[in-house]
């Protein structure tokens, strides 16, 4: 054999035994990946699945909604709505940084700082990138599949009524906690309890199959309010028109009934829509029908009547003599516009003299008349409920001096809030029985606590009918077809350094039907501008509009038809 053939047949073996080397390392290295594999899948299956759960399955929050808030027919004044938020793992967002501008731009955010934001988030496994965008918008950010960007549905408060009711109701925090209002005061009953859930996700952290369900959600209770909905838009719109016209800082009305105690209304001026958080400012938001205290004027007098005749040193036809117009109580003179003379109790009030409730307030006894003031609920909350509410201020007898005592017969030296004046109305209204307050609608009236003779309060009640009547103060608060009862107020504000000579508070408190009491309501304007300040020229023409058709709404029958025709007879008869 030749030499050359016989290197062929070297080189032949050496590459047949090095193809069969290649061959035997890889089906040694198959029967290695098969016995792996076997082992894995039969033997150590356990293990597997737990790696994989930890990679795939999450644990998901489910959010609960909150409850809504009606008014007392049904009508909403508060309901959540479905909204998605977008949020993401910024370490799996990283892997595509380079996209950052494009789900900036379908976020309407700004790319660099979101880019920080994720750069600053590095360490963390959950980012909200934007909250509380439609789930159209967030179905858009979605579809850019983007590693580690998910959507979280939670719910958003919105409120039909806007700013019709914003004081209220009040409103929630991005996180559904209640701030302000009723949302504040009952968050624990309109709140729910989250539930979880067990879900299955991709690679790009999508959830897309729910495992199961861990715990249920427990949604918020609804809340069913006192307010009728149709009464609050008519002092709404009544009370706006009266700011406007006198030029005047503030206001507040407030109507309650006076069978249960329940409040129908409470609007406020200014006001702001609680479903625009740019108008969030305590200035705005407050409500000052319960925050807000001022010295009522003369609009106490009735309470300083009641207190007299309940002292017994005063009957219905008592005379009080106010000559010569005039009384003076150590530096500090009080008159009345005129020398109004020997005049009934009824008179001290349908004219309004300062100087005869003056003298009434004198011949008291400190204690009887504070305590008289006290069961009327001034100086004390109303037990509304409500979050920031005053108790006003009543100073305790025994830091009374003459003066005090003096310009209290008037109303000045005590502060009361619009609820507070009108629960105390509302008493006299019931014959002498004081209700609590009730924002939520009742289904029985909580009974009540008499706090003055039925007969007091009977005879105070004719005393302010006369107010409303023609040559009384209160005489453009008469309402067609009605009787009304009620008592003018103007209080001068005040001011450093004492009582301002050109601010006011305009007031009028009444209610109505006078023969049968339904409906109270407060009606309270700050620093009216113009010539017309005083509370017969500025709040009573609101109390008599809002009354008039809260009466039409209410369906409550007149009490004071014409005496001619067969409807005269017939009331003739009945009186």
């Amino acid at each position: 054999m030749s030499r050359g053939a016989e290197t062929k047949q070297q080189t032949a073996r050496r590459f047949t035994g090095r193809v069969s080397l290649v061959i035997a390392f890889f089906v040694l290295a198959a029967v290695s990946l098969v016995a792996r594999a076997v082992h894995l899948q039969v033997f150590n299956k356990d293990f597997l699945n737990q790696q994989a759960d930890s990679r795939h399955l999450r644990t998901e929050k489910i959010f609960a909604h909150r409850g809504s808030i009606t008014d007392r027919n049904g009508d909403p004044l508060a309901i959540s709505t479905p909204v998605d938020s977008v949020w993401a793992n910024p370490k799996k967002l990283a892997a595509a940084i380079d996209r950052v501008p494009e789900l900036a731009r379908s976020l309407d955010l700004d790319s660099e700082l979101l880019m920080r934001r994720i750069a600053r988030s590095m360490d963390k496994k959950f980012l909200y990138l934007k909250r509380h965008l439609s789930p159209d918008q967030a179905h858009m950010v979605m579809a850019l599949k983007l590693p580690g960007v998910n959507v979280l549905r939670e719910y958003r408060r919105y409120y039909p009524a806007g700013e019709v009711t914003g004081h209220l109701v009040g409103f929630t925090n991005i996180d559904d906690d209640g701030q302000e209002g009723l949302e504040l005061a009952f968050n624990h009953w309109l709140s729910g309890e989250s539930g979880a859930k067990r879900v299955l996700k991709d690679r790009l952290g999508r959830s897309v199959e729910n495992v199961e369900s861990i715990r249920p959600p427990r949604h918020g209770k609804d809340l069913r309010t006192s307010i009728d909905l149709r009464l609050q838009y008519l002092s709404y719109r009544t009370l706006k028109a009266a700011i406007q016209q006198y030029k005047a800082e503030s206001g507040s009305i407030v109507i309650l009934d006076i069978l249960t105690g329940e409040v129908l209304a409470m609007a406020n001026q200014p006001t702001y829509n609680p479903n625009d958080r740019a108008q969030y400012s305590a200035e705005r938001y407050r409500n000052r029908a319960i925050t807000d205290i001022f010295e009522p004027g003369s609009s106490i007098k009735p309470l300083i009547i009641a207190a007299a005749l309940e002292s017994g040193r005063y009957r219905v036809n008592s005379i009080v003599d106010t000559a010569p117009g005039y009384v003076v109580v150590g530096p500090k003179k009080i008159e009345d516009p005129r020398n109004l003379g020997r005049i009934s109790l009824t008179t001290v009030l349908s004219r309004s003299s300062n100087v005869g409730a003056t003298k009434i307030a004198l011949s008291l006894e400190p204690e009887q008349l504070w305590r008289t003031l006290t069961h009327f609920g001034l100086g004390s909350l109303t037990a509304s409920g409500f979050p920031g509410e005053s108790a006003g201020m009543l100073t305790h007898y025994s830091d009374w001096r003459q003066i005090n005592q003096a310009t209290l017969g008037y109303g000045y030296g005590v502060s009361v809030t619009p609820l507070q004046l009108a629960q105390a109305y509302a008493a006299i209204g019931s014959g002498g029985v004081i209700r609590p307050v009730s924002l939520v609608r009742l289904d029985e009236p909580i009974a009540g606590r008499r706090i003055v003779r039925r007969e007091t309060a009977v005879a105070i009640r004719r005393m302010m009918e006369v107010v409303v009547r023609p040559g009384g103060t209160g005489n453009n608060a008469s309402i067609t077809g009605y009787r009304v009862a009620g008592k003018t107020g103007t209080a001068w504000k005040f001011a450093a350094g004492g009582y301002s000579e050109d601010k006011y508070f305009s007031i009028f408190a009444g209610f109505v039907p006078a023969s049968d009491p339904r409906l109270v309501a407060v009606v309270v304007i700050d620093e009216p501008s113009g010539d017309l300040y005083y509370g017969s020229d500025v709040a009573a023409p609101v109390f008599a509009d809002v009354m008039s058709g809260s009466l039409r709404l209410l369906a409550i029958p007149p009490d004071a038809l014409p005496v001619n025709g067969v409807a005269g007879r017939i009331q003739a008869m009945s009186q």
